[in-house]
């Protein structure tokens, strides 16, 4: 084992590390309103002078895992109205395609351990822009593209700072920080730099309930220049700050003047440091005590010259902690250089070793300390005013069990600084390529008691746990499992986690078929399921006349977790034959399943259309009588995701579940028909189980693989193009619905303006699909081809079609003949040597040039490119 993959066998090692929120402002569990108007309780204006009840956020911040110590940096450039100690970004209503951070950052390295970490802040020279932004993007309309930035103009001469951040670990309580300030710019810039320690403010509300002591700790300056950090749970630390820097304190507690006007506050509050600074006003405390503290530092930095600066937090007291400094910097670099070249494939491009490796650091450093204590939350604090009686009714109040307080791998630390339950799945595949114990250890604490409901669902994200996410979770632990086994030896599989999540997901799954099945038919009503504004209307609505959607998607998620139950049981049942009727269980429920989307109850056509080709949704009217939704949107191909290869091995050592397969043939002909005939042994006797037989596949494909259609430059869209120029309309009482193509940002105000599922491709749901065709290819193999791209006459095997749509996911990233990203669009800056190598993994991409869109750090799921990386070379080589 490499030393970094030897730390990983250790806890300690995980104590510290990147779990500061990017924001923590704007956010559900901070708000205290009564309409839920969590984007205007608490404002990035209010941040600086506001203390969190739940959370704490900063730039390139660092702490332990109850976070209650943290250490991060702000910057002040001398024209800003504020010191810049937090990013800014558009709240939901101020964009005019929703919320969006409106900063220039970079996750450049990190290793499981957090031993190294490195990210990049651009910070421009004159004064941020913050009313131009604002009032741009309010000017704009949803048919304009979002105001960034770098279109401000403030980076066009290179006038601007890169701030890197760097973290290194002697030990796991041993952190050693190096900021580097290059200035780009053609002439001499001073810069203020402040790297800041403080306390998350735990004691003004009285009993806690995550396991953190309320007693106020302390910060205090030392007469040899270092400051002594002391908290009764975790001890003691010793900041140490190269050079004299000034060191500034004040309290982690709310300005009460400025925030609501009443003077019973701190004499030194949150942002008296701030006001010290900017203004000159007398807010920091003389006598350098307090539980906020900064070391003040003025540099002044030559024309594409840089400075340095160094810190160690450590809890032994340090005599001379820069002696070794530099020597331990190195060697964390050296070994994560090391860590990283066991995982990179061989043959990969340097290019493609950069991206994968920025991914991962993406997804490392987007890991938060996450508390949220519903029930508390809803009742409020001994030591703060009562909630307003409407929240005892409102958001999330039937989720009183819920206490979340933990480390989480979150999908953007910024735009989603909360966790939505299917991007968890997919963020846990990526990293169990290189950390599968903490991959495991977050699957099975989504499913926990504290954070299950009682009735067996998933809580989705935190504005609202009550929605409905797809049901990957089966799939993500088996894939898992998988990874995991490829690099065991035989007999050390984790059976221990198999068989926990199974017990978990077995309750979810009961849930699923009780809550989701309106009509006891098999056809499931899940709502959006994730997939926001990609239908007619709203999906997760109640229409007025009581009709209700019957789902092509909610029914295919449901046949895939059928399936991926399935195929861990007869797992288990090689351990213990008990799990032998739970497999035959869910083989069961497949089968009712794929027979209720063919023919649902009489009358019906069920979500088949023969005539085109397609899975689609259908509307129940409440008459009895059924309306086709014939739009073709990724919801229709979604059912290539219910697809289990099983080894004629493994069916042989389970005789009970094959006489259960084939009495289904016999005995119910009528199921037997509408699924792949299974008993029809393919590639090395293997055994196919899918929605779909070799027909329905090669119709779906000669969509997906029509460029006039799904397939983009760049991966599969989610809408088909036919409706950019000739959009779907449906009408139900006398009101039309409408949906066109649109290959990015949303023209819709459906979710908020921000979510577009109508076109872009997205980076979850091609992943599955080409999944889904490497394992159709294991049953068909080389006699089974597909024209690609549809009217090439060019005919592939499915094991190609996978290896193709992955090179064009990675193509996003990657550099093109031009030697550009396509990530990066049109912006001539982002093609900069400065900027070009620094990679940006965006929640979603224009399905005609690839363009990121959305969330520009939203690692989570678009992570998996890390994967893919490592799965064109599996493939090219199988």
């Amino acid at each position: 084992m490499t030393t970094e993959q030897q730390r990983l066998q250790d806890p300690a090692w995980r104590q510290w590390g990147p779990y500061v929120s990017d924001r923590q402002w704007g956010t559900v569990r901070e708000d205290y309103s009564a309409n839920g108007d969590a984007w205007n309780y608490t404002t990035h204006d209010m941040a600086r002078s506001y203390t969190y009840r739940w959370g704490e956020d900063g730039i390139g911040g660092f702490c332990d895992d109850k976070q209650q110590l943290c250490l991060a940096l702000a910057l002040w450039n001398g024209s800003d109205p504020i010191i810049k100690e937090r990013y800014f970004g558009l709240t939901n209503g101020e964009g005019n395609h929703g919320e969006d951070v409106k900063e220039l950052y970079y996750y450049l390295d990190n290793t499981p351990s957090h031993s190294y970490q490195r990210m990049l802040y651009k910070y421009p020279q004159a004064a941020y822009p913050y009313t131009q932004l604002i009032a741009e993007n309010r000017r704009r309309t949803r048919q304009d593209p979002e105001f960034e930035l770098l279109d401000t103009g403030l980076f066009d001469e290179d006038r601007y700072f890169d701030v890197f951040i760097e973290y290194a670990k002697a030990g796991p309580q041993d952190i050693l920080m190096t900021i580097t300030v290059v200035n780009r710019g053609p002439e001499t810039a001073q810069l203020h730099v402040f790297p800041t320690l403080w306390f998350r403010n735990t004691w003004v509300w009285g009993d806690d309930s995550d396991g953190v002591p309320s007693q106020q700790p302390q910060l205090s300056l030392q007469s040899d220049g270092t400051v002594l950090a002391q908290q009764v749970q975790l001890g003691r630390y010793v900041c140490h700050a190269e050079g004299q820097p000034d060191w500034l304190f004040c309290e982690n507690e709310s300005n009460l003047v400025r925030l609501y006007n009443t003077h019973n506050g701190a004499r030194y509050p949150k942002d008296g440091i701030n006001d010290h600074v900017v203004y000159g006003a007398d807010t920091v405390n003389p006598e350098k005590t307090g539980t906020k503290a900064a070391a003040h530092y003025v540099i002044t930095v030559e024309a594409g010259g840089s400075t340095t600066i160094r810190l160690r937090l450590e809890s032994t007291g340090l005599s001379d902690p820069f002696a070794d400094f530099d020597a331990i910097s190195a060697q964390c670099k050296a070994e994560a250089d090391a860590f990283y070249a066991s995982i990179h494939p061989a043959q990969a491009t340097d290019d493609e070793k950069l991206v994968q490796r920025q991914a991962f650091a993406g997804m490392l450093w987007s890991k938060q300390y996450y508390y949220y204590d519903v029930s508390r939350w809803l009742s409020g604090d001994p030591n703060s005013p009562p909630p307003p009686p409407e929240r005892a009714k409102g958001r999330n109040h039937t989720w009183l069990q819920l206490i979340n307080a933990g480390v989480i791998s979150m999908p953007d630390k910024w735009e989603y600084p909360w966790y939505a339950a299917w991007d968890w799945a997919f963020h846990c595949v990526t990293f169990a390529v290189i950390d599968p114990g903490f991959a495991k250890q977050q699957l099975m604490l989504l499913t926990n008691e504290w954070f299950m409901h009682p009735n067996g669902q998933l809580p989705a994200y935190e504005w609202s746990f009550s929605d409905v996410n797809p049901p990957v979770h089966a799939w993500a632990s088996w894939r898992i499992y998988r990874m995991e086994l490829e690099r065991k030896p035989p007999g050390e599989e984790d059976i221990r986690f198999l068989r926990g999540i199974f017990h978990k997901l077995l309750l979810n799954f009961t849930w699923w078929v009780n809550r989701k099945d309106e009509s006891g038919n098999n056809i499931f009503e899940g709502g959006f399921l994730g997939l926001d504004n990609i239908g007619v209307f709203d999906r997760n609505a109640i229409l007025p006349d009581g009709s209700h959607l019957e789902q092509a998607d909610g029914t295919s998620w449901m046949a895939m977790y059928a399936l991926n139950m399935m195929r861990i049981a007869l797992e288990l049942a090689q351990h213990d034959p008990v799990y032998d009727e739970l497999a035959t269980k869910f083989f069961d429920h497949f089968l009712y399943i794929a027979g209720a989307m063919t023919s649902i109850g009489e009358n019906s056509q069920g979500l088949w259309d023969e005539q085109d080709g397609f899975f689609y949704d259908q509307l129940r009217m409440s008459d009895g009588n059924v309306k086709r939704l014939r739009v073709r949107t990724m919801v229709g191909l979604i059912p290539m995701f219910a697809v289990e290869i099983l080894s004629d091995e493994l069916l042989q050592q389970r005789p009970g579940f094959r006489k259960r397969m084939e009495w289904f043939q016999s005995h119910r002909p009528d199921l037997y028909s509408q699924v792949s005939r299974y008993t029809e042994a393919g590639k090395e006797e293997k055994r196919l189980l899918s929605l779909l037989r070799g027909f329905r596949l090669k119709s779906l494909l000669s969509k997906i693989l029509d460029e006039t259609e799904f397939l983009s430059p760049h991966g599969v869209r989610a809408v088909s193009k036919v409706y950019r120029d000739q959009p779907y309309e449906f009408t139900l009482d006398d009101t039309t619905f409408r949906l066109a193509y649109t290959p990015a940002e949303s023209d819709s105000a459906m979710f908020g303006g921000n979510s577009n599922w109508r076109g872009p491709v997205w980076m979850p749901l091609n992943y599955l699909m080409i999944e889904s065709i490497e394992r159709f290819y294991d049953y068909f193999g080389d006699d089974f081809t597909v024209e690609y791209p549809i009217g090439s006459g060019k005919q592939i095997t499915l094991k190609a079609v996978a290896c193709e749509l992955t090179c064009r996911l990675i193509s996003l990233f990657t550099l093109n003949e031009s030697g550009q990203r396509v990530t990066f669009g049109q912006h001539p800056k982002y093609q900069d040597p400065h900027f070009r190598d620094y990679v940006l993994f965006y929640e979603y991409f224009d399905g005609d040039n690839g363009r990121g869109v959305g969330a520009s750090h939203q690692t989570g799921w678009t992570g998996l490119v890390a994967e893919l990386i490592d799965r064109k070379y599996d493939s090219l080589q199988g």
